[in-house]
């Protein structure tokens, strides 16, 4: 066994490396660049070694740098996490050459799966199902028919050229694919001057299912059930469980065996995972190989109890797998929920800053037999930079049953307490919450399609604003006895605290009466409805459980000014709890307008402005791009929304801006 490993990577993969290491007993070692002098992954590892600049580029992927901190520290093996050099294979050719091993498969098969023509063609070599289709290209209208006839529909009908959506079209029938192929290939002249059309199957109502493998060096090769991975957004996963809600014994096995088949067919060995596109009818295609541990692995070890970090260490080191295919049991249901810093608000763009705040809740098995875990690789008071992926943690739960484990997601979101930084966790705690994915009805258009808008909040439903009233009340009804109690101290007087409230949302206004006893308060509302709340929430706390007619509430808690912010499922609002006649006289209060932006292009995010496209006096078009900035690894165009003049530009190329700063000014 390994006596030192060093984890070429950062954040919370390695961290996760590190937790497995140490339980092994296991040294290891870090590397950290600039900005990640004071990660938790180099807190956590018995050395550290600096790599270089904050940029990736000049640091954790200069495969140079990585083998002189083997050097330095004589780490025997390396493990790499995902992205960076994970499935660089000159990077497990150098170590290979170094005499250091590589965790992870040989060089030969990160080559193979690496490129996308060539997977595909061992894939369907080794009798893996992929995406029937005609490369080649086609004349006229008629092979175009018969051709898709031969395919089965549908069939996407597609520009060898295209792009942005351009020369595409969806057939059904011989009538469509007539029609389509003739659209297409006009579309596709007038767009890129190549009218050269292909078909392949069009997958209906697409799902993304991924099977984890696992094999050693000496035969043996398993795999360990699916991952459902349908929630995305921009190509990036955001939810993912295990197993799949969709698939049945028979479509997961004939899965599994053909992912083995796959990892046999290139040599491959350590943990690896075989992606799926799965339609309707369960049909299901090859899409990529990632030879790799997957960031989605820890639903898989929830429901298998295997370690697969520790798995890839043992097959690294030469040791046969201890375990057999019948050995390999799903047990229960397990949800993961990555937490990323970006303002669901502002179309998830990325958000940085030091977090002021960081609690997630409590990890391990819960009074109620769920499971809780969180991988993570920041700490309160740590920075989230610009530099790298946006991602805070990944929330995880398991229980016996799906909507049990989604029902412990939703309350561990409830209680994780994330500040200093936009996140998503709204967003998530919407998702846990709607219909359509609590019944497992998800593809990969699912946001898309739930989110047209781009996220808007959650609107409470009417009981939801009537519980969350009654919260509001409940606690505002703490802070005034507390001051009171402090009032009464000095003045030997306890002023009286009313009864009669009025919660003024933005949207509405719910009217109750407060009556409260030493084990807590009854709201009773206007409609007679009695509501009973206690809680052990005190002034001060950024977070309070509170029962509300016995059923449990998360909600996190901001008293500012003279209003009470609220945080609970999704929702977000800002109340204000007034007696009747204080609410009366507010509503006559005129209201505070937003100030006028529309002549001013602000920054959506922290970034670096990459380019400025226009200058002072330039007319721009709608939709005309005005400048670039680029934030966390991805670059955002920002365009014009009307017709305009540009009166003032106020920023420059390689400048860093701040959110909302100004770029430019329109007359």
């Amino acid at each position: 066994m390994f006596e030192k490993i060093l984890i070429a990577n950062r954040g919370e993969i390695a961290c996760r490396v590190i937790k497995t290491a140490r339980k092994m007993g296991i040294k290891t070692v870090a590397v950290y660049s600039d900005a990640d002098r004071d990660a938790l992954h180099v807190r956590m590892a018995n050395e550290a070694v600096h790599i270089g600049p904050a940029p990736s580029s000049q640091s954790y992927i200069v495969i140079e740098r990585i083998l002189d901190a083997i050097r330095q520290t004589g780490a025997d093996a390396v493990h790499p996490g995902y992205g960076f050099l994970s499935e660089n294979a000159a990077f497990a050719a150098a170590l290979e050459k170094a005499g250091v091993v590589f965790i992870g498969p040989p060089v030969k098969a990160i080559q193979a799966m690496g490129d996308k023509i060539t997977s595909k063609k061992i894939a369907a070599e080794a009798g893996v199902s992929t995406v029937p289709g005609h490369m080649g290209l086609i004349e006229d209208a008629e092979e175009a028919v018969r051709i898709s006839a031969s395919i089965g529909y549908p069939v996407m009908i597609k520009a060898s050229a295209g792009g942005g959506g351009k020369g595409m079209r969806i057939a059904w029938n011989d009538a469509e694919a007539r029609e389509g192929f003739q659209s297409s290939r006009n579309e596709a002249k007038n767009s890129f001057g190549d009218d050269r059309i292909f078909i392949e199957k069009f997958v209906d109502q697409p799902r993304h299912i991924e099977i984890q493998v696992l094999g050693d060096q000496h035969g043996t090769t398993l795999y360990l059930g699916e991952r459902e991975c349908s929630i995305q957004r921009r190509n990036q996963k955001v939810i993912e469980e295990a197993p799949s809600p969709f698939l049945d014994a028979e479509t997961r096995r004939a899965m599994g065996e053909q992912a083995v088949a796959l990892a046999k067919a290139v040599g491959y060995f350590s943990a690896g995972t075989v992606e799926f596109i799965v339609d309707g009818a369960r049909n299901f295609y090859f899409l990529e190989m990632n030879t790799r541990l997957q960031v989605e692995h820890p639903v898989t070890e929830l429901v298998t109890g295997i370690d697969l970090v520790e798995q890839m260490i043992r097959v690294a080191s030469g040791e046969k797998l201890s375990l057999s295919q019948d050995d390999v049991k799903l047990n229960g249901w397990a949800i993961e929920s990555r937490l990323y810093a970006e303002d669901p608000y502002r179309n998830f763009l990325p958000s940085i800053g030091r977090l002021s705040r960081y609690r997630p809740p409590a990890e391990g098995r819960q009074d109620d037999g769920t499971v809780v875990r969180n991988d993570t690789g920041v700490f309160e008071g740590g920075e989230i930079s610009m530099y790298y992926d946006p991602m805070i943690a990944k929330l995880c739960t398991w229980a016996p049953d799906r909507l049990t484990a989604i029902d412990a997601m939703g309350s561990a979101l409830d209680d994780f307490e994330v500040e200093g930084c936009g996140n998503n966790l709204p967003f998530l705690s919407a998702v846990m919450r709607q219909d359509r994915f609590r019944s497992g009805r998800l593809t990969t258009a699912y946001i898309a399609e739930e989110f047209p808008e781009g996220f808007l909040g959650v609107e409470p439903e009417p009981e939801g604003y009537r519980r969350l009233a009654a919260v509001a009340a409940f606690i505002n009804h703490t802070v005034q006895s507390r001051a009171a109690e402090i009032s009464g101290a000095i003045g030997n007087h306890r002023r009286a605290i009313g009864n009669e409230w009025v919660v003024s949302f933005p949207a509405i206004d719910v009217a109750l009466t407060l009556e409260t006893s030493p084990n807590g308060a009854s709201a009773i509302l206007v409609d007679g409805k009695r509501m009973t709340i206690s809680g052990a929430w005190l002034p001060g706390q950024s977070h309070g459980t509170f029962l509300v007619d016995t059923a449990p509430m998360g909600v996190k808690v901001n008293l500012i000014g003279s209003s009470i912010r609220l945080r609970s499922k999704g929702i977000d609002a800002r109340v204000h709890v007034r007696s009747p006649r204080i609410a009366e006289l507010s509503r006559l209060m005129p209201k505070k307008l937003p100030p006028d932006t529309s002549k001013l292009l602000l920054c959506p995010m922290p970034g670096v402005i990459t380019s400025v496209t226009v200058q002072v006096g330039d007319e721009v078009e709608a939709g005309q791009t005005l400048a670039t900035v680029e934030a966390m690894k991805m670059e955002n165009s920002l365009k014009a929304e009307r017709r305009g003049i540009v009166k003032r530009v106020a920023a420059s190329q390689g400048q860093s801006l701040a959110v909302d700063e100004l770029i430019m000014e329109f007359e």
